[in-house]
This record gives structure tokens, C-alpha cells and sequence, in this order.
């Protein structure tokens, strides 16, 4: 593409700080602190599946709960992803991914749209992965879609295994992302769309 793709994002409020480092064109690599363990590992998935190099450290009031660490990090994420794809110039825009773990099996589908909607539908086996509320899950993708302003289809199409459900979702969200933010040479110099913006 040319220039470097990233971005870094500071959030500050009375109940979280946050610090996030995105670069789209790096490994795989990912430095977390979050002080949520589960989380992390959902967040190492975007990062190595997306190939993205993703440093985050985020302080919240864990004492209350883990809702607002989780909600503002998919929205300090979301700033991050949404600075870093610049003006979608040559990109392929749309991203799709299916991902099998074992029994469980999730498909992913992004849009670059520059308008935010989350569809969700996912019916996890059990409300809780050891300590960490599942529903918190869906406050962070719908975090990350309004404030990256994209469409986002997360479907967990089958699963008997909550965790196994989860992580097929962070994986292929990570992958699609990656194919909806990669290049497509026959759209250079274009904007993906008939409308001439996104």
C-alpha cells in the first residue's frame, strides 16, 4: 500500500484507561494487559489470524465488573482499526470467514461500509467460561462496529463447547478483517465503491 498502516489510540474516563497499538501489516504479534486472562486469549486470536501487531493495555474498575474493560477496549480497538484503514483506497472492502474448532463452528462476515451494524447470533452452551460472562463478548464486537464504522455478521452456527464457541469467532473475525483490509490491485487508485466513499 505504501505507508504504514496503524494507529495509537489513548481512552481515558472514570472508569477505564485504555491504550491501544494497531498495526494492520505486521505478524501476528500482541502484547496484552487487560487483567481479564479469557479476554486476552479472544484478543491474541484477532491478532494472530488477522496478522495484525496489536498492543493493548487497559486499567478498568474490575472491582464493579468486567464490562466496561471489555466494552472500551472493542471501542478503543474500533478507533484504532478505523484510523489505521485510512480512506479504504484500494482495499478489497469485504471479508468473510469460516472457522471450525472441534465441534464448534463460526462464520464471520465484514463489510468496510463506513456505517455501523452489528447482527449477532450466537446462542453460547453456557453463561459463563470459567469467571468471564459471555454476554460481555457482544458489547465488545458492537464497541468495536460503531466506533470502526463497518458491518459485521458474527453467526456461531453450531457448538456444544463455550470456549470452542467463542474462539471460533475472535478467529475469524481476525481473518476476515484481514481479507476485508487487504489490497486488491484491480481496485488501485479506487475507492470500493459506486458511490465514490465509504
Amino acid at each position: 500500500m505504501g505507508t504504514a498502516r496503524s494507529a495509537s489510540v489513548r481512552r481515558d474516563t472514570s472508569e477505564t484507561q485504555i491504550q491501544v497499538d494497531l498495526n494492520l501489516d505486521g505478524k501476528g504479534d500482541s502484547h496484552l494487559s487487560t487483567g481479564l486472562p479469557f479476554f486476552e486469549h479472544m484478543l491474541t486470536q484477532i491478532a494472530r489470524h488477522g496478522l495484525f501487531d496489536l498492543k493493548i493495555n487497559a486499567v478498568g474498575d474490575l472491582e464493579i465488573d468486567a464490562h466496561h474493560t471489555v466494552e472500551d477496549v472493542g471501542i478503543v480497538l474500533g478507533q484504532a482499526f478505523k484510523q489505521a484503514i485510512g480512506t479504504k483506497e484500494g482495499l478489497t472492502r469485504y471479508g468473510h470467514a469460516y472457522v471450525p474448532l472441534d465441534e464448534a463452528l463460526s462464520r464471520v462476515v465484514v463489510d468496510l461500509s463506513g456505517r455501523p451494524h452489528l447482527n449477532y447470533d450466537v446462542a453460547y452452551t453456557r453463561a459463563r467460561i470459567g469467571d468471564f460472562d459471555v454476554d460481555l463478548l457482544r458489547e465488545f464486537f458492537q464497541g468495536f462496529v460503531n466506533h470502526a464504522a463497518i458491518t459485521l455478521h458474527v453467526d456461531n452456527l453450531k457448538g456444544d463447547n463455550a470456549h470452542h464457541q467463542a474462539e471460533t469467532l475472535f478467529k475469524a473475525f481476525g481473518r476476515a478483517l484481514r481479507m476485508a483490509a487487504s489490497p486488491d490491485q484491480r481496485m488501485s487508485g479506487q475507492i470500493p465503491s459506486t458511490k465514490g466513499s465509504l
